[in-house]
This record gives C-alpha cells, structure tokens and sequence, in this order.
C-alpha cells in the first residue's frame, strides 16, 4: 500500500511539472505570435522555435535547477527558474527573429515585439511564484516534518549544523540531539527517520552510515577530504579486482587554454557593458570624501602567489585591516550599496586580464585569514592548486561568512569535478548571488544561540584507560 503511494505521488509530482513547463512555453507562443502569427500554424517556424524553447529550457533548467519542490524553499525555485525561462525566452526570441528575417543580411535583422517579450517573462515569472508556493504547500500539506537525530562532538558543532537545520522547519523537525561516542548509540537512533551526522571522525561515521543504509534511514554528513578524492574516482578493475581510482592530474593543457580564452574575452566584454557602473561608482567614491576609489590589498593564488587585488573601496580610508563584521562603522554609504549588489568587485576585471585570477576558481582570501585558517585547517591550502575566481561555488551557494571548513569543501568540489561545462554553469548561477538576500551576510559578533543543549558522554573509568 505504501509503494502504491509513492507511485501516486511520483506521478503527481511529474504531471505537475510537465504541465508547469508546458504552460510557460505556452505562454511564449501565445503572447509572441500576436505579432507573429506563424507561431500558432503548423508551419516550420513553430517547429523550430518549439524545438528550440524545449532544447535551449532543459538545458538552462539544468544549470539553475529544476522544479524541485520539498527539497529548496520557494523563493530559490523561483530565482532559478525565473533565471532559466528569462534565458530560454531570449535564445528562443533571437531564434525566431532570425527566421522571420527573409533577406540572408545581418543588416536585414529586426528585433520587434520586444514589448511582448517582456509581457511573456512578466507572466511567466507569476506562473513559476504561483507554482512554487503551491507545490511546496501541497507537499508539505502531505508530508510531516521528519524527525531529525542530530549526531556531533561538540556544542560548538551542534550550533553550527542546527543553524542549518531550523532554517528548514518545514522538512526537518530535531528531536533528540546525541554524542557519537555514546555507547546506546545505535539504539537511540531506531527512532528516526533522518539522522545528520556533523564533524565526528570518519570510522564512527562509516559505522552510523551502514547502520542508516541498512535500516533504510536518510542520513546527511559533512563532507571531508576523504569524501571529495572519492566522489572524484573513477570505477576500475584491477583483473578481477574493484577498486575506486584517483589520478592526480590538475587541468589539462586543453582546459588550460580554453579557461584563459574565456577568462580575456569575458573581462574585456564584462568591462565594456559595465562601464556606466564604473563610472557612476567611482564619482560616489570620490564625491563622499575625496579619497581613493580603488582599494588594494595582498592575495593569494595559484601556487601561492601573491598578487594586489583590486577592488573599488567600500571602507573609509585608513581604517583597521579585518573581515567585514555585522553593522561595521568603517563602510562608508557608497560602500554600503556597491557591497550590497557586489559590484565592489568589479575592477578584479583587471586582475582578470593580467593573468592573476580567473572568472571562476577560489575567492582570493586576505593573507592573515589564509595564516589563521591554515593554522586550525591546514587542508585549506588545497585551494591554492588553481587561479584564484572572481565568483566560484563557494560564492555561490555559500555567504560571506560561511565557514572555511564549508568553503574549502565547496572549492575542492569545484577543482576536483572541474569542466568547461561547469565553469559555464557557474557563470550563469553567479546572477542568482545578486537575488539573494543573505549573500552578504557579514560575520556576527556574537554567535547565534542554539535552543539544542549538547551532552557529552563521559566515558567511565576502564575505557579511559
């Protein structure tokens, strides 16, 4: 009775998304063919802008995301769906003016209805906000929270993890919270239906992970280094032999020039079509208090190379050299905006250009961060194995503050499982960075307080020994 449920809902669930991206290329047709009629005749240009909308959509939905509703919250499905129908609509657009176009010329090019175009995202983006809050009411309406087992070391740890966790109430619902070294550990857990495991060592977690897969239990961990060479081996056999295969190689001389030719025609475009943005920034910078508009400061790349990283300046000159903190008095009113909307960037452009960074790879850290962390984290060197990045992974589905444990992950995620592709993926999610509201989120002063108490295990006398 429980599969003939699951089918059910599957099946729900898949009909709710194909009528979704049948609607919103719908949409496109109906509001684009006022003006272009063939649209709605069988003829070769509905064949072609169809084939077009459908092939150019599944793969933008496979950059930002798809419609995956109880697994993100609402307004992230929006963003990314907005992101990849907007796309599709102005390939597909350019597509169907070209065959509109009878003379073979360039010169013979029109763009028209672009009054419609905006009148189709308009009502698309409406039609994926409806979409999203209702399918993630309707699941939830179905599903309970699932109760939730929180397996750590440490208070500071079961901060951090139920920091994650509660920001997701509607999914997860913790209700005990025990130390991996817990004799009765095991027992405890029978319980629950997901169990989060965060930083307890690698042969506890091996053994709570077995006993989760073997009483069929969803289980989360934290990723370590370990993890990352093993998602990024390859299956061999050795004769008869299973073995998981890890060649340390670094891109190819291939990748090499293709991730340079990109990075100099991406600047020099970039720069072009930002240039009122430079402008604009620096006579705010200089009119505020007549100081300099570019700021300058020692980083880290490839190697460990250090370079002079330019930024537009955010902070009042003169000022204590440390990572922007909540409410920091040292980021004067343009800063302040430029921050907001992360075009304090922008003359990393130049860096681009000269061969210190690249669009895509680790943000360059501040040198006495890279010491600091390198200390607690020695692993963190790890990400000086390719160029620096403009934007990277850790931008994008990190914050400023997120830890550099979780940064060095999302990096080495990044260098080990590098492509073209990839860079080309995350060229395009970095536009979600910008409707995000907590992607700048600076450290706090104070740590947030955990309603979660942690109990260690006091081991007893003979185990101590």
């Amino acid at each position: 009775m429980r599969e003939r449920l699951k089918r059910c809902e599957s099946l729900l669930w898949l009909f709710m998304k194909i009528f979704l991206y049948i609607l919103l290329m719908g949409v496109f047709v109906l509001l684009l063919s006022i003006e272009n009629r063939a649209l709605v005749r069988p003829s070769r240009t509905m064949g072609t802008t169809l084939i077009t909308f459908v092939v150019v959509g599944l793969l933008f939905l496979s950059i930002y995301g798809k419609f995956d509703v109880g697994r993100r919250k609402s307004k992230p499905i929006i963003y990314s769906m907005s992101l990849a129908v907007i796309f599709t609509d102005i390939v597909t657009y350019v597509q169907l003016m070209v065959m509109n176009t009878i003379t073979p010329s360039i010169y013979a090019l029109r763009f028209v209805s672009i009054g419609a175009l905006i009148a189709t995202m308009a009502v698309q983006i409406v039609v994926i906000t409806v979409f999203a809050y209702a399918g993630n009411a309707l699941f939830f309406h179905i599903h309970r929270p699932e109760r939730c087992y929180v397996v750590t070391s440490s208070q500071k740890d079961l901060d951090e993890i139920a920091r994650g966790i509660l920001k997701y109430r509607k999914q997860y619902e913790i209700e005990a919270v025990y130390d991996y070294k817990d004799k009765q550990l095991l027992r405890k857990l029978a319980d629950a239906d997901t169990v989060f495991l965060y930083n307890i060592p690698i042969p506890q977690r091996s053994e709570i992970t077995n006993y989760c897969y073997r009483t069929r239990k969803n289980v989360y961990f934290n990723p370590e280094i370990e993890d990352i060479v093993e998602m990024s081996a390859e299956y061999y056999l050795l004769d008869d032999i299973s073995m998981l295969n890890y060649n340390v190689t670094g891109l190819t001389m291939e990748q090499r020039i293709i991730k340079r030719c990109m990075d100099i025609g991406l600047s020099l475009l970039m720069g072009i079509v930002t240039s009122p943005i430079w402008i604009v920034s620096a006579i705010a910078i200089k009119a505020y208090d007549g100081g300099s508009v570019f700021f300058k400061q020692d980083r880290a790349t490839i190697n460990g190379n250090i370079f002079k990283v330019y930024k537009f300046r955010t902070m009042k000159e003169h000022v204590e050299n440390r990572s922007v903190s909540e409410d920091d008095d040292r980021i004067t009113p343009p800063g302040k905006i430029l921050r907001k909307i992360r075009m304090d960037e922008l003359p990393q452009l130049l860096n681009i250009l000269k061969g210190d960074m690249s669009f895509v790879g680790p943000r360059p850290e501040m040198i006495e961060n890279v010491e600091a962390y390198e200390e607690e984290l020695p692993e963190f060197r790890y990400r000086l194995r390719v160029k620096a990045g403009l934007t990277g992974y850790a931008q994008i589905a990190g914050k400023y503050n997120t830890t550099p444990k979780d940064k060095l992950m999302m990096d080495m995620m990044y260098i080990e499982n590098y492509s073209v592709f990839k860079d080309i993926q995350l060229l395009f999610q970095t536009a979600i960075v910008l409707l995000k509201s907590d992607s700048t989120e600076a450290f706090r002063k104070h740590g947030d307080e955990c309603v979660y108490q942690f109990h260690e295990v006091e081991e007893d006398e003979e185990d101590a020994r």
